[in-house]
C-alpha cells in the first residue's frame, strides 16, 4: 500500500461475485483504500490483519454458504457493528425486497442499494456516508453525548457520574444498539484518567487464539509470525481505561488470566515468564445475560462477580418514552447542519407512528432512520406512509402464542417427573436450550428459512430469533 493509499479512508467490499468486486475495486480505489472479501469468514480473517477498523463497508446479503438467502449477510452486518460501532455499512444486494432492506437497516446498515447500480451512484453514497462518519467523530471527541430527559436516562447519567472516578470495574449491560459503547467512553471522559488513552477491544471480533496475545502482548518467537515483541492492551492502558466489549465471548481458558489481572494487576506476555503490572481501569459490556452464562458453565462465577463491582443497565429505546422525540430532534438537527440542508418535519400522524414504534435496533436504528429521512426529505414534511417505509415493522409483528391446555400440561409434568427420576447429571439449562433450538430449526424448516415467518410461528420478534440463531452458531463453533 502506498503513502497515498494510507491517506484514503478504508473501504471494505464484501461480495462473492468477482466481476462485481473487481469492477468496484477499480472504480472506487481512486478515492478509497479498498479491501475485498468474499465471505463472512474471509472478513473476520481480513479484519484481524488491519491496524484499525475500516470506516466504510459495502456488503452483499447473499454470501456463502447460503448465497440465495440473506442470513449470512445479516450476520455479517451484526458482526461489523459489534466490531466497530462507528462503521458505516451500505448494503448492495440483489435480494432487495423491502423486508430485507428494512431488517438490514435495523441491524445497523445506514442504507440499502439494490443491484444493479451504477458505480458512480455507489461512490456518491459512500462519500456521503464518509462525511457523516467524520462529523460524528468530531462530535464524539468533544461531547459526552448522552441525550434524553426521561427518568431512566437521568438515572443512567447519575450512575455514570457516581462510578466515573472509581478505580473498580464496571459491567455495562444492554441490548445491541442501545449505546453501551457511549456509556463506556463517558465513564472515561468524566474520570481523572480522561487525558490518557482510552482503548477498546471487541472480544467477539478476534479469533480465540489471538485474544491472549492481543490482551497481554507477546515476546519475539512466542508463536509463528511473532517476529518481534509487542505490547498488549493491558500494557498500553496500564494507567488508563480499557473497554472490553462483548465480554461474554471471552474463551473460558482466558477468563482465569483476566481474573488474575483484575485481582492483583499481574499478567504475563505470551512467551515470557516474567510478570508485569497494569493499573488499567477495566470496563466491560455485554448483550448477554452473564448470570445465565454462569449457570450454563460458559462464564466463570468469580470473574462475573469481579467484573460487576458496579453494574450499569442501559435501557432499550422502547422504554424511554418521550426521549424518542428528543433523540429525533437531536439527530435531525445534527445531520441537517452537517449536510447543510433544512431539517425535515414529521406530520402529526407520522410523529404518532414515531412515538409508538418500538425501535428493535434501539438508538442506532433511530439515528440511521434520521440520516435517511434527511437525505430523502430535507426541508419537507414527512407523512406517515413515507415514514412507514423506513420502519422494520416485521421485527415487531409478534403473534400471540396460547398457553398449553391443562390436560397437556399434566402430561408434560408427568413426563418431566419421570425424566428427572431416571436421568443422571440433568441440566435444566442444557435441556431448555436443546428444546428451544429444536423449535427454531423446525420453524425455519417449515418456512423454508424465512426469518419473518419463522418468528411469527414462534411468537417472538424477528431480531430475537436472529440473535438466538447467532448464539447457536457461536456455541457450535466453540464445540469444535
Amino acid at each position: 500500500m502506498t503513502s497515498n493509499d494510507k491517506a484514503k479512508p478504508d473501504l471494505l467490499i464484501v461480495d462473492d461475485d468477482p466481476l462485481i468486486t473487481d469492477t468496484l475495486n477499480y472504480v472506487l480505489s481512486k478515492d478509497f483504500s479498498v479491501y475485498v472479501a468474499e465471505s463472512r469468514n474471509h472478513v473476520k480473517s481480513l479484519l484481524r490483519q488491519l491496524d484499525a477498523p475500516p470506516k466504510l463497508a459495502l456488503v452483499d446479503l447473499g454470501l456463502p454458504p447460503t448465497p440465495h438467502r440473506p442470513d449470512e449477510g445479516f450476520r455479517l452486518i451484526a458482526d461489523l457493528v459489534a466490531y466497530s460501532p462507528a462503521i458505516k455499512i451500505l448494503v448492495l444486494s440483489g435480494q432487495s425486497d423491502e423486508a430485507n432492506a428494512k431488517h438490514a437497516r435495523t441491524l445497523g446498515a445506514i442504507d440499502f442499494i439494490a443491484k444493479p447500480c451504477e458505480p458512480n451512484v455507489i461512490k456518491a453514497q459512500l462519500l456521503k456516508a464518509l462525511q457523516i462518519s467524520d462529523a460524528e467523530t468530531v462530535a464524539a471527541s468533544t461531547d459526552v453525548g448522552l441525550v434524553g430527559g426521561s427518568v431512566l436516562m437521568d438515572k443512567l447519567r447519575q450512575q455514570i457520574g457516581q462510578y466515573a472516578n472509581a478505580p473498580f470495574p464496571v459491567l455495562i449491560e444492554g441490548e445491541s444498539g442501545s449505546g453501551k459503547e457511549l456509556v463506556a467512553s463517558s465513564l472515561h471522559k468524566l474520570s481523572a484518567r480522561a487525558g490518557k488513552p482510552y482503548l477498546a477491544l471487541n472480544c467477539a471480533a478476534i479469533s480465540p487464539t489471538l485474544v491472549e496475545p492481543t490482551l497481554f502482548g507477546y515476546a519475539k518467537g512466542a508463536f509463528t509470525g511473532a517476529t518481534s515483541s509487542r505490547s498488549g492492551y493491558f500494557e498500553d492502558a496500564r494507567d488508563s481505561t480499557l473497554f472490553l466489549d462483548e465480554i461474554g465471548e471471552l474463551p473460558l481458558e482466558l477468563q482465569a488470566k483476566l481474573l488474575r489481572v483484575l485481582e492483583n494487576g499481574e499478567y504475563q506476555r505470551v512467551g515470557e515468564t516474567q510478570s508485569q503490572k497494569s493499573n488499567a481501569r477495566v470496563i466491560t459490556a455485554t448483550n448477554r445475560d452473564l448470570r445465565q452464562e454462569v449457570r450454563a458453565g460458559r462464564f466463570r462465577s468469580d470473574l462475573y462477580h469481579r467484573l460487576s463491582v458496579f453494574t450499569i443497565s442501559v435501557p432499550p429505546l422502547r422504554e424511554l418514552g418521550d426521549d424518542k422525540r428528543v433523540l429525533l430532534d437531536h439527530f435531525r438537527d445534527f445531520y441537517a447542519r452537517q449536510s447543510q440542508v433544512e431539517p425535515f418535519q414529521l406530520d402529526k400522524k407520522a410523529l404518532e407512528a414515531w412515538v409508538e414504534y418500538g425501535f428493535p435496533g434501539n438508538t442506532r436504528e433511530l439515528r440511521n432512520i434520521v440520516i435517511r429521512l434527511i437525505t430523502k426529505y430535507a426541508g419537507q414534511s414527512v407523512t406517515a406512509d413515507q415514514l412507514q417505509a423506513e420502519l422494520d415493522m416485521e421485527s415487531l409483528d409478534v403473534s400471540p402464542v396460547g398457553l398449553p391446555q391443562a390436560q397437556n400440561f399434566k402430561t408434560v409434568l408427568e413426563a418431566a417427573k419421570k425424566h428427572l427420576q431416571t436421568q443422571k447429571n440433568f441440566s435444566l439449562d442444557l435441556t431448555l436450550q436443546q428444546w428451544e433450538k429444536g423449535y427454531v430449526e423446525a420453524a425455519l424448516s417449515i418456512t423454508h428459512g424465512n426469518l419473518s415467518q419463522a418468528a411469527k410461528l414462534l411468537g417472538i420478534h424477528r431480531t430475537t430469533l436472529y440473535s438466538r440463531i447467532q448464539n447457536y452458531g457461536a456455541a457450535q463453533e466453540g464445540d469444535k
